[in-house]
Order: structure tokens, then C-alpha cells, then sequence
């Protein structure tokens, strides 16, 4: 079966401070660890403190930015970091990130931290 790919940028019409924006998101900074380990995941296989629609705004916004390739395989989006293609572009810049970036995403407060439904109307 054919893989139709999703929409992407052109790496070579990237800036690096849009980069460095996407990267800057905590949970899309995991994704992106976690994709440069597992070469490729479609959403809900990855493990994140976050709801799977939170999940797959992320990842649309990383493959909006270039950082991320996502194929249709089926009716599974399944996404890959485009590493060659930003060391070519970035060269060193996602390693130094991902080097330098804390292990994980920290969980989000339970619903008992943060004061049950403080804040909703």
C-alpha cells in the first residue's frame, strides 16, 4: 500500500527561530526525543502526560514547521523526525537541543494541585 505524505515546508525556507520556537514547547521537545528514538510513531503510541488531541496538535505543529514528516499508512498518521534533512539545513543544532533539554515532560498537575475546577466557568 501506498504512503501519502502530509504537507511539509521546505526545510531550505525554514528559519532557525522557527526551529527553536516549535522546540521551545516543552511536550513538542519529547515528541521529538522520543521520535529521534523510535524512528517513526503514529500519536498514540507515544508515551506523553498529555491528552492524544493535545498529542496530535503538537505533532501537526512540528510537521507544519518542518521539523517532522508524517505519513498516512492506512488511517494512521505516522510521523519521523526529518533529522538528515535539518542536519543538513542545522547542522549539529537538533542534537546540541536534544542534548542539552531534560530528559522528560514533567506531568501535568492532577485536578486535587490544582485546586479541582479552579479556573473553569
Amino acid at each position: 500500500m501506498d504512503q501519502a505524505r502530509l504537507p511539509q515546508p521546505d526545510l531550505a525556507e525554514v528559519e532557525i527561530g522557527t526551529v527553536l520556537q516549535a522546540l521551545a514547547d516543552p511536550v513538542r521537545l519529547q515528541i521529538v526525543r522520543l521520535l529521534s528514538r523510535q524512528g517513526a510513531a503514529a500519536c498514540g503510541e507515544l508515551d506523553l502526560p498529555v491528552k492524544r488531541s493535545t498529542v496530535s496538535h503538537h505533532l501537526r505543529t512540528l510537521r507544519e514547521t518542518g521539523l517532522l514528516e508524517t505519513h498516512l499508512k492506512g488511517n494512521t498518521r505516522v510521523s519521523t523526525v526529518r533529522r538528515e534533512e535539518l542536519d543538513r539545513r542545522f547542522p549539529g543544532l537538533l542534537a546540541s537541543i536534544l542534548d542539552a533539554a531534560p530528559a522528560a515532560v514533567p506531568a501535568a498537575p492532577s485536578e486535587e494541585e490544582t485546586g479541582g475546577a479552579e479556573g473553569e466557568r
